[in-house]
């Protein structure tokens, strides 16, 4: 089975959990589009690009799904690592650290349900990515 192919199945638990991973990016999203600056500006319109990539049903983007959903989860980490290092303490900010914190967690369960072992997964996508600049022949990636 291709390391990639659970992602054709869909789900209602699928669909529900992709839904709410929309939802709480774009919740995410709206908050840091309503503080201004260039930086929030820019963290929100990573966001929304975030949130296209979980439902756009373009092949490459269904075939590394996984990828969205881990660049996701570190891209909401990032969020709140730089929010504890230098951002204001005010009840808008907690609301939106809450919110990146049970996206994480959605986004680790919908990983878990979709992609696997996450180091099979991400060995499964190096392996590809050999393969596709020519220093590993295709299909001899790890298999999932």
């Amino acid at each position: 089975m291709d390391a990639h192919a659970s992602e054709s199945r869909i789900t209602p638990a699928g669909v529900a959990l992709r839904a709410l991973i929309v939802g709480l990016v774009l919740v995410t999203a709206y908050i840091h589009s309503t503080l201004g600056g260039l930086l929030f500006s820019l963290n929100a319109f990573g966001y929304l690009v975030a949130a296209v990539a979980m439902i756009v049903p373009l092949g490459i983007a269904v075939r590394y799904r996984g990828i969205v959903r881990l660049g996701l989860i570190g891209y909401a980490l990032t969020a709140i690592v730089g929010w504890a290092i230098m951002g204001p303490r005010y009840e808008t900010a907690y609301i939106a650290k809450a919110d990146e914190l049970i996206l994480i967690a959605v986004l680790a369960v919908d990983f878990l349900r979709a992609d696997g072992n996450p180091a099979r997964y991400v060995a499964a996508v190096v392996g590809d990515v050999l393969a596709f600049v020519g220093l590993r022949p295709a299909g001899a990636g790890a298999k999932a």
